[in-house]
């Protein structure tokens, strides 16, 4: 089944003309063309024009989506990297929800505002006392500075790359992948290389521990659910933890 170019536009929110230009920058390309010169599109067509929106929202521009669609394999694979992005804004977006209607509230039954709750979901520094905590002031001051110095689109680039890496760290565990086998040392190592990226951290700091830093991260997975849930929940975050365990000893 294939879908004209006006048909599309209209289910997707978007303009015939946007489509077209996709088409002319190798983007996009029809899956057919009429002897009219008229554009058509099939389901994998839609797949892909659904990631390149959704890649867009991320805060990509064309010229990085490109990119990000190049170096895929598989369509399902990179759908559920965002798909755990979108469930991580969901569910930051409810948190601002909840907080926006609590003052509404507030604000029309003549109720004391509640200062603590009127920002849950806006800021990324919430977690500010915890990083200080556990690795010091200058390592939250570091990559504090780090992100705020990101454009959109960096930031979207930077959380595509984290999805795409918890979402392949659920499916070789799903997978029932070893471990200590080839798959798994691989995402070590992807996941040790970003951890190294982000200043700040014992792994990017020279002269920093990074063995017992990745070890001690691997454990804390499987400890807290905030970041079990990223993994798939205690099961997925205990892969990580022994996959990482592995990779340290042996290669850090």
């Amino acid at each position: 089944m294939e879908w004209s170019i006006q048909q599309v536009a209209k289910l997707a929110g978007t303009t015939s003309r946007t489509l077209r230009h996709y088409d002319d920058i190798g983007l996009l390309a029809p899956s057919s063309v009429g002897h009219n010169g008229y554009r058509h599109y099939d389901q994998a067509s839609l797949v892909r024009l659904q990631r390149i929106l959704l890649l867009r929202d991320l805060g990509l521009g064309l010229p990085q989506i490109g990119e990000v669609l190049a170096r895929e394999t598989s369509e399902a694979s990179a759908l559920e990297s965002h798909l755990a992005w979108l469930r991580q804004e969901q569910d930051r977006l409810a948190r601002q929800v909840g907080s926006v209607e609590a003052t509404i509230r507030a604000l029309r039954g003549g109720e004391r505002l509640m200062a603590q709750d009127m920002f849950d979901g806006f800021d990324h520094t919430q977690y500010k006392d915890e990083v200080e905590d556990r690795w010091g002031k200058d390592a939250y001051a570091r990559s504090d500075a780090w992100w705020r110095g990101m454009d959109a689109g960096e930031k979207a680039a930077f959380k595509e790359r984290v999805q795409r890496l918890g979402a392949d760290w659920i499916a070789a565990a799903e997978s029932g992948a070893a471990p200590d086998g080839a798959e798994a040392q691989d995402l070590a190592r992807r996941h040790v290389e970003w951890l190294t990226g982000i200043p700040g951290t014992p792994a990017e700091v020279p002269g920093g521990d990074v063995k017992a830093y990745v070890i001690g991260l691997g454990e804390m997975y499987v400890a807290d659910p905030r970041f079990a849930k990223n993994y798939g929940g205690e099961t997925g975050a205990a892969f990580v933890r022994d996959a990482l365990r592995v990779y340290a000893e042996e290669s850090l």
